[in-house]
């Protein structure tokens, strides 16, 4: 069996995507609505395969006191899970354990490995696209049967995905850029790795661009798309002409 753990901090405003605002027509506010329905998303897709759905959340103790409000992290995603899925009981929630992103991958897919029995192998969401589906997740999970490590190339040398049978030193795993950087740790260990199509992720105005785009050319081509994240492009109207992501 397969968990697959969204790494989900909380979508509030500087703390998801905080470099959006000064880089893409988006506020602060809308950011954070696009970190949620991305959420949602992959909520859903992991949902409909054939895999567990854990959500590992930052605990409020852990954030900055500007990025703390009186709902706690998990209600926020328990929100979020009860609008993507049809069944909030089937979700696991538990918090993030660790100083670091690193820290806490490592923390949450050691314990996984070691310490459940039907766990044969961990991946981990750090929830920078819209683009993980059903099939995605399946096709993943097979590849994890052959290979020690799956990983999903997103931009600028991301990860979308990153899946796991074995550990490696996550010390710092995810140093930028953490493909190149987990793919080094699992040849350290002896580990065969696996890729998954390159996705576009999320992090700057220009990533957005590239999402949105293939959003809307999925949409004019009647094929699936990530159906909460669509919404959202559409509501703010968001679109790519000449000059890159603007708003018509």
């Amino acid at each position: 069996m397969t968990v697959v753990v969204l790494l989900a901090d909380p979508p509030r405003p500087g703390l998801r995507f905080p470099d959006l605002a000064a880089t893409s027509p988006l506020s602060g506010s809308e950011a954070a609505e696009l970190a949620a329905a991305m959420d949602r998303d992959a909520m859903r897709a992991v949902e409909r395969s054939g895999a567990d759905l854990l959500v590992n959340y930052r605990p409020d103790d852990s954030l900055d006191e500007a990025h703390r409000i009186d709902a706690s992290p998990e209600a926020e995603m328990r929100a979020l899970a009860a609008d993507a899925v049809e069944d909030v009981s089937d979700v696991r929630f538990e918090p993030q354990v660790g100083s670091t992103q690193s820290a806490r991958v490592g923390n949450t897919v050691t314990h996984l490995l070691k310490e459940e029995e039907e766990a044969g192998s961990v991946a981990v969401l750090p929830g920078n696209t819209p683009f993980v589906t059903r099939s995605g997740i399946d096709s993943s999970a097979m590849k994890l049967r052959s290979n020690e490590v799956v990983l999903g190339p997103g931009a600028g040398g991301a990860v979308y995905y990153a899946g796991f049978t074995d550990t490696v030193d996550f010390s710092d795993a995810l140093t930028p850029p953490a493909l190149n950087t987990l793919a080094e740790l699992a040849r350290g260990e002896g580990h065969d790795t696996e890729f998954l199509p390159t996705r576009p992720t999320v992090r700057t105005g220009d990533e957005l661009a590239s999402v949105v785009a293939e959003i809307r050319a999925r949409v004019a081509a009647d094929r699936v798309v990530p159906e909460f994240t669509t919404a959202l492009i559409e509501e703010y109207g968001l679109v790519v002409d000449e000059d890159g992501l603007a708003r018509r």
